[in-house]
């Protein structure tokens, strides 16, 4: 045979040997991603047994031979007594209770649209998320609490001006009272530019049509130019964190009332309360917000105390789930504003050209709120002077005759 020829042969019988090889791991390695597809588990056993084989392949040992795995034992091997649970003292504060009941049961009635002990947690979340520093003015020597006062009677003012909500003003001082306490050393120079850059926010939130910057600049009587309230506008906004939707005292005494009154009908969007017992609540709570001390309660103690001047301990329960404990040093502290509001008598509910009557007491009006602030001051100051010279404690004042509190819905 020629040597050409042999040597094609060997050649062919090699490739043919490589190509039924390299089809063989192929096969091999397709059956492998089979089996894995198929059950992942059985893979796992097989690749366990094969690393098995391979260890005891390797560790087989020869006659003669001494194996590599060898015992050591410990240096004490004694048996330890059993230590009894009972016998250890651990710290009370060691265990928390993840699940934790809502002391506040919900007033809620059943709704149609939510779960109504869902919709409770979320308002009890919300009026916990928002906290205030009733110090904030000792961060700010230049500044008095008057100043506050008379900043806040003016936005509130402004607000009967351009027929804005209730709620647009709380949550401009909301948003007032929540910045500076974020800031150091602000001068009085500023508070106007700060306060009326709050209440541009909350009527951007709050009102349908709210007036444009130019009009709050206006009201200013040139102290702040739009380029500076819109600055202010962002400042604000981002030392608050962007956190702008507080459920403030005028709403939790909106939905106070409602349950308070509320019919068989189960209507609970559509108010169902007198505006004219709503406005003379409203407007304690517009003159207890000018009181920095107000900011030490939350938003909810500070409505269920109103409504309490007004009714009765078991219809705030009722309302509201707070109990009498939750409640006593705000409802105390609130006594002489209350006295006030009751001698001086509401201003009653207005009108506004192109208001609904329905909403009409929706709408934030102003009223000679320092004038009655200096009485609620002057009620404070004898309630003082009388628990110097009497034993009881102080707050603790006689409450009116039942006759003189607005008839209230029976619970």
């Amino acid at each position: 045979m020629p040597r050409k020829s042999v040597k094609t042969d060997l050649k062919t019988t090699s490739i043919n040997e490589v190509s039924k090889e390299s089809t063989a791991r192929s096969r091999k390695r397709k059956a492998d991603v089979a089996i894995y597809l198929q059950d992942p588990d059985e893979e796992v056993t097989e690749m366990t047994k094969k690393k098995q084989c391979v260890t005891q392949a390797c560790w087989s040992q020869a006659p003669g031979c001494t194996s590599p795995c060898r015992r050591i034992p410990t240096p004490d091997d004694e048996v330890e007594e059993p230590v009894a649970l009972s016998g250890l003292a651990f710290p009370q504060d060691t265990f928390q209770n993840l699940c934790i009941t809502p002391v506040r049961s919900s007033p809620l009635p059943v709704l149609c649209w939510a779960n109504r002990d869902d919709v409770w947690n979320n308002l009890l979340k919300k009026d916990k998320a928002y906290s205030r520093d009733v110090h904030f003015m000792e961060k700010h020597p230049q500044l008095e609490p008057k100043m506050r006062v008379i900043l806040l009677d003016w936005l509130l003012e402004v607000c009967e001006v351009y027929k804005l909500h209730r709620e647009t003003f709380y949550l401009a001082q909301d948003f007032f009272d929540r910045y500076m306490a974020t800031q150091k050393n602000v001068v009085k120079t500023r508070l106007q530019l700060i306060g009326i850059s709050s209440l541009f926010i909350a009527a951007k939130l709050e009102e349908i049509y709210p007036p444009k910057v130019h009009q709050f600049a206006y009201v200013t009587d040139g102290a702040c130019t739009e380029e500076e309230i819109l600055s202010m506008e962002l400042i604000i906004m981002k030392e608050l964190k962007w956190s702008l939707s507080p459920l403030t005292s005028i709403s939790w005494l909106n939905i106070y009332m409602q349950v308070a009154y509320l019919k068989d009908s189960g209507e609970v969007l559509i108010p169902q309360y007198p505006q004219a017992t709503f406005v003379q609540i409203a407007e304690l709570l517009d003159v207890c917000v000018l009181d920095v001390k107000c900011l030490e309660f939350s938003y909810g103690v500070l409505a269920a105390s109103a409504l309490f001047h007004f009714s009765s301990m078991e219809l705030v329960e009722k309302v509201s789930g707070f109990q009498w404990s939750d409640m006593e040093e705000c409802v105390k502290w609130m006594v002489p504003f209350a006295m006030a509001i009751r001698e001086v008598g509401s201003s009653g509910l207005k009108t506004f050209k192109g208001i609904p009557a329905d909403d009409l007491h929706n709408i934030q009006t102003h009223a000679p709120y320092m004038d009655w602030l200096d009485k609620a001051y002057s009620y404070q100051l004898v309630d003082v002077e009388r628990s110097q010279r009497s034993p009881v404690p102080s707050g603790v004042l006689t409450p009116p005759p039942s006759s003189e509190k607005p008839e209230m819905a029976q619970s």
